[in-house]
């Protein structure tokens, strides 16, 4: 599939970076000329549970841990621009946080605990909604998005907004994961020079580098599960619907989602249950609906292997012999903590859901865009036609390094009601949904689908874009089908994940396997913030 399957700093010798001038600065921030660690931080791999029972014992405040948060961004996130905005209003929110539980109440697990939110995310407060395009500045919207009101429900502090690849990856076939006008390049914290992948980079790298507790992504295709596994995280794809699309600037309503990006399955898991809710405004989902369940922490059973009947994707196994070592030690694992693999399934209509899907996502991008765009009075321009336009105009700013072909093809289509749409639609539902998962899910009497979720990040190239390493979110995302990703170890210091996906509103299961496999193989290690493999 096109898209969608889809610097130089200081010195850096191991994790001690020597910072100074203007490549330690972002707003507000000092020059650093000292050596720093990067790797030594008080919170660091800390957990949601770790940090509330540091507010409960009075170790910490909400406050605290945010400004301590905040310390970390400013220390860091030059060498990553991970993070394109910081909210001014965070100590404050977390400051009245602390007062609620000093008074005796305690919204749940959530309560003062920071997120990062990825920015195509509605917030209606001070900070902008962008999708990193330098068209939508000043896009300072008057409502939160339905997840974003969830979250403060929940008691989360959003502490800011990360930078992602530009309109979610859908601009250009060659570029850059993690490229934005806005926000420049995010870089992968275990290296460098190596890509974050996209479109969710920010969320990936900074939760990766304890920028934040927990954080949040969106994918069409790939957006959450390719970050969070090469940057070493847990991501969830939800099943279309179980999280609203409300406020959340589209590519295309069939199959955009967004979703928990965390360094742990049971962070994720909380995350997950806090934001799950059907929402009567959302748009359709072509998926019959599930149950939506408060809490999924539940399913988190240290034997949840056992007994589970799961199949190797035979199509989407790795071309990398190292990946393909790391896939055979994770399934000889999973069959010692109980699991049945079942070898060799293999999807009748293996790749020709990606033609369909992408004609889907062209049709859809022009109208939810424009869409989106005629709901937000501060937006600077009102439809995708201005946003080329802008674009051409800017060429200097925003296409420095690679093009807008695909908005152009988008915008030469038609509306939802052309028969090429409506075909690409029924298609591509089918080979991913009725005649894909659920056809071998169901003549194998499996419980998930396992595959390779990348291979090793590549090294960052603005002259020829991405190339990718390996995948298998197609599936999952077109059928709109939920997928979790968890670390499966390291080829070479990059990591790679393993994913486990399934039938629409299977998340319950795919929790107990992932969890269980999470706590077998215990694969997550913190980033060292190396410049390349050179110095290996």
């Amino acid at each position: 599939m096109k898209r969608r399957t889809f610097f130089k700093t200081s010195a850096i010798s191991g994790s001690v970076l020597a910072l100074s001038g203007a490549a330690a600065c972002t707003a507000g921030s000092e020059p650093l000329s000292e050596k720093v660690n990067l790797t030594d931080f008080e919170l660091n791999e800390t957990t949601v549970a770790e940090l509330q029972q540091k507010m409960e014992t009075g170790e910490l405040t909400a406050e605290a841990i945010c400004q301590k948060y905040l310390d970390r961004i400013k220390l860091v996130d030059p060498i990553l621009k991970s993070v394109i905005e910081l909210n001014p209003d965070a100590l404050e929110i977390a400051k009245n946080l602390d007062e609620e539980r000093k008074s005796g109440k305690v919204r749940g697990p959530l309560h003062g605990i920071p997120v990062l939110i990825k920015d195509n995310i509605d917030t209606g407060d001070k900070m902008m909604t962008t999708a990193g395009s330098l068209a939508l500045a000043g896009n300072v919207v008057g409502k939160d998005a339905f997840i974003v009101t969830k979250l403060r429900e929940a008691g989360a502090v959003l502490l800011a907004k990360t930078n992602l690849s530009e309109w979610a990856n859908f601009r250009s076939d060659n570029s850059s994961s993690g490229w934005s006008g806005r926000g420049g390049q995010v870089r992968n914290p275990y290296f460098l020079d190596r890509s974050p992948c996209g479109s969710s980079s920010g969320t990936g790298a900074a939760i990766s580098a304890n920028l934040c507790a927990i954080g949040i992504g969106t994918e069409t295709n790939g957006s959450i599960v390719c970050p969070s596994g090469i940057n070493g995280l847990v991501g969830i794809k939800p099943t279309l619907g179980m999280w609203s699309r409300q406020g959340i600037i589209p590519i295309a309503h069939s199959q955009d989602t967004a979703g928990p990006m965390c360094r742990n399955v049971t962070d994720a898991a909380i995350l997950l249950g806090a934001l799950a809710e059907a929402d009567p405004d959302d748009a359709e989902t072509h998926l019959e609906k599930g149950d939506i369940q408060k809490d999924y922490t539940s399913y988190l059973k240290a034997d949840g292997l056992k007994g589970k009947r799961m199949g190797i994707a035979a199509q989407m196994l790795p071309s990398n012999r190292k990946v393909k070592a790391l896939f055979d030690q994770a399934v000889a694992d999973l069959k010692a903590a109980g699991a049945e693999i079942v070898e060799g399934i293999a999807f009748d209509h293996h790749q020709k859901w990606d033609y369909h899907s992408y004609e889907v996502l062209l049709y859809e991008f022009k109208i939810d865009l424009n869409k989106y765009l005629a709901e937000h009075p501060t937006a600077p321009v009102k439809s995708l036609e201005e946003i080329i336009a802008f674009n051409s105009a800017n060429a200097d700013k925003e296409m420095p390094w690679f093009d807008q072909e695909i908005m152009e093809a988008a915008q030469a289509k038609g509306d939802l009601t052309n028969e090429e749409y409506l075909e690409a639609l029924a298609n591509s539902k089918r080979f991913a949904g009725k005649e894909g998962i659920d056809k071998v899910m169901e003549e194998h009497q499996l419980d998930a689908i396992i595959a390779q979720t990348n291979g090793p990040a590549w090294t960052i190239d603005w002259v020829n874009g991405d190339h990718f390493s390996g995948g298998s979110s197609s599936p999952a995302a077109i059928s709109g089908y939920p997928n979790i990703t968890v670390p499966m170890g390291f080829v070479e210091g990059l990591p790679v994940g393993i994913s486990f996906f399934g039938k629409a509103w299977s998340e319950p299961v795919l929790l107990e396997i992932a969890f269980a496999y999470e706590q077998k193989t215990q694969h997550r290690k913190a980033p060292g913030f190396k410049q390349s493999l050179m110095e290996e």
